[in-house]
Parts: structure tokens; C-alpha cells; sequence
């Protein structure tokens, strides 16, 4: 691996030397998210390709803690994980099988599980980058809680490689739980967050929810998984009621959401993702899909920018266009702006990790 480390930073170094965009690429199932700039080596582009920096560095499933190459497919890591009844809490999407661990920690993205497990950059314990100098620098560790100052590691998290590229990754995983069921039950939009904002009250092993309906007004469908001891899901079955369902139709039903291949997600219409407090009410907007008890609403269709993410703001929260889908981006682009105090640190870390604005320009920032 020491000559592919070689071959990417000779690449780092050759982009800078012509002060040529370098856009970092993995698997390429999330290219389609953020700032989308083509690469065009005609017009002196240079791309990344982190797929043959691959493996697993070190695995120590007593420990519940690896390290891995940012190159190494998602799958293939899970897969490691599943043979130890181990997992990523977080449930990563793919959104494909090229899908890479470096891929992912960019993109910063987290499944159905999200809102009991908490997010991505919460299970990243250390990462490894290659900054524009040409530099291996190290943030963090192999162990929670030994970060003296600024986190950088799990800044990292969701920042679409504009600070460097990703060159390994540690990372917290947790066992698999003893068992899981899936609740179904009829529902309004209102009814469901009535139900999700009293089922947070209380000590429910909830590990996923979910609401589709026709809008917000029609009748639709709450999925509720519970995770973890028998006891505690026979339990907090009599309290949440609704009916179960089998353990495939199950699995096929949170896969469809975190790899978006139910329907709503339909990839011919723009897709716009809502994040806002679980207790606020409905958007009022049209159909919506709502998950992570509340908390995460999508919205499919050409909606105006502006106005959407006024209703965002208005309830606490922020709107990005998730997948433009032949639409045109908003002029100021497709991710929520940041507000001042944010923009100013995520500019200062930019100049300081990336002086030369080499990596992933306008990616997560149109101006960066």
C-alpha cells in the first residue's frame, strides 16, 4: 500500500504543481449528491481515484473498533463486521455496490437508524488525510474521548473532501441486536407525530420509524422496528400496538428506505430532504415521507428553493435539494447556507487544511 500512497500523493503534488482542480472520487454511488461539477480533463481536471487505496487495516471486535482504507467497499466491510454479530450503528446507505468507506464518511450520510444510534461523525473515533502540501495528517485515534481541542476527525464527517482526501478511517461499531420486529399501523401525518412525540417519552427499544401517506392530510402508514432483548420488544409491543410484520418484508422495507428505492424516491423527480426538530409539525407542502421520528422529511418535486427552505427555517431546521434530478440548483446551492458562525469555521478550515483550494472545489461550498 506504501506505493499507492506514493501514487496519490505524486497525484496531489503533479494537480497542485498546475493549479488544477482535483476532485476526489470513490465508487462514484453518491456523485450525484452536493454541488455536482463534472470532471472534464479538457479543461484541466484532475480526479482522485481512491478505489485501489483498499483494506482493512486492524479489526478488534472485543474492543468494537476498526480502522480502514478509504477505499474499501462498504459492503465489504459490513460483511467483516456481520461475521463477528457486529455492525455500523449507524446504517449507512450505499445508493450502490461501488459504494466505499471513504464515500461514505464524505458524504456524511446515516440510515434509518439515525435517530436512536445517533449519526455518522458520532462513530468516527480518527481519521488519516492527504492535504494539499502533499502531507498524512492524523486527527483522533482508535479510542473514544482522546481528543484534546478541535475534533477535525469527525468534522470530516459530511464534508464532501473539500478539507483533503480521506485515507483511513477508525471507527466505533456495536453488536447486532438479539432481535428485531417491525410494527405497521394506519395513520394521518398528525396522528403519526402525536404517536412518535409520546413513544420518545417513554423507554421504548425503538431502533427506526417511518411514515408514508398520499399528504399530509390522507391516511398513511407508520412502520415503527424495535430492537434489542425479547422481553423488552414483547413489552413495548403491547404498548405501541399495530401489526408485525415478517422478518424479509421487514428488511425489504428498511432497505427501501435507506438505499431510496421505494417508490417516493422515484430517481426521475427531484428530491428534497427536510431536517427538522421531530416535534415540529407538518411542512404542509404536499407528499411527504417522513422518518427518524420526525425529524427527517422528504420531499419529491420541483419545489421553489426559497420558499421551502423559509418553511425549514421558520420550524428550526434546514432544506437541501438531496437529488436535483434535471432540475436547475439554487444559485446559492443545493445544500442549505450555513449559517455565519459555521461559514466562518468551515472557512478557516479550509484555508488551513487546504490553502491552495485544491480539493473538491464548491462541492459542499459554492465558493470554497
Amino acid at each position: 500500500m506504501d506505493f499507492v500512497l506514493s501514487e496519490l500523493c505524486d497525484q496531489v503534488m503533479t494537480a497542485r504543481a498546475g493549479h488544477k482542480p482535483l476532485f476526489v472520487m470513490g465508487g462514484g454511488s453518491k456523485a450525484f449528491y452536493g454541488n455536482y461539477r463534472p470532471v472534464r480533463p479538457q479543461d484541466g481536471h484532475c480526479q482522485l481515484d481512491m478505489t485501489p487505496y483498499r483494506g482493512i487495516v486492524s479489526y478488534h471486535p472485543s474492543e468494537l473498533v476498526v480502522t480502514v482504507r478509504a477505499g474499501t467497499p462498504l459492503a465489504e466491510l459490513e460483511a467483516a463486521l456481520a461475521e463477528n454479530g457486529q455492525m455500523l450503528a449507524f446504517e449507512p446507505p450505499h445508493f450502490g455496490p461501488s459504494a466505499t468507506v471513504g464515500g461514505c464518511v464524505a458524504a456524511g450520510l446515516s440510515g434509518p437508524r439515525r435517530m436512536s444510534a445517533g449519526a455518522l461523525r458520532d462513530f468516527v473515533l480518527g481519521v488519516r488525510l492527504l492535504d494539499s502540501d502533499g502531507r498524512f495528517l492524523s486527527f483522533g485515534g482508535e479510542v473514544m474521548k482522546n481528543v484534546a481541542g478541535y475534533d477535525v476527525s469527525r468534522l470530516l464527517a459530511g464534508s464532501h473532501g473539500i478539507f483533503g482526501a480521506i485515507l483511513d478511517v477508525s471507527m466505533k461499531v456495536v453488536p447486532r441486536p438479539m432481535e428485531e420486529l417491525t410494527l405497521l399501523m394506519p395513520a394521518t401525518q398528525a396522528q403519526a407525530l402525536s404517536s412518535f412525540s409520546l413513544w420518545r417519552g417513554k423507554p421504548l427499544p425503538i431502533s427506526a420509524s417511518s411514515w408514508t401517506g398520499a399528504d399530509e392530510h390522507g391516511e398513511g402508514v407508520v412502520h415503527v422496528r424495535l430492537s434489542g432483548a425479547p422481553p423488552a420488544i414483547a413489552s413495548a409491543r403491547q404498548v405501541i400496538g399495530g401489526d408485525p410484520m415478517t422478518p424479509d418484508a421487514a428488511e425489504q422495507w428498511w432497505t427501501s428506505l435507506r438505499e431510496h428505492t421505494h417508490e417516493f424516491f422515484a430517481p426521475d423527480r427531484p428530491l428534497w430532504r427536510v431536517a427538522v426538530p421531530p416535534t415540529a409539525a407538518a411542512l404542509g407542502l404536499g407528499p411527504s415521507l417522513m422518518e427518524w421520528g420526525g425529524g427527517q422529511r422528504w420531499l419529491s418535486g420541483p419545489y421553489d428553493a426559497a420558499v421551502l427552505r423559509e418553511a425549514a427555517a421558520r420550524l428550526g431546521g434546514h432544506a437541501t435539494l438531496f437529488r436535483p434530478a434535471g432540475i436547475k440548483p439554487p444559485a446559492d446551492g443545493v445544500f442549505h447556507p450555513l449559517a455565519p458562525g459555521i461559514a466562518s469555521i468551515t472557512r478557516r478550515l479550509k484555508q488551513e487544511l487546504d490553502p491552495a483550494g485544491l480539493f473538491n472545489p464548491g462541492r459542499l461550498v459554492l465558493d470554497l
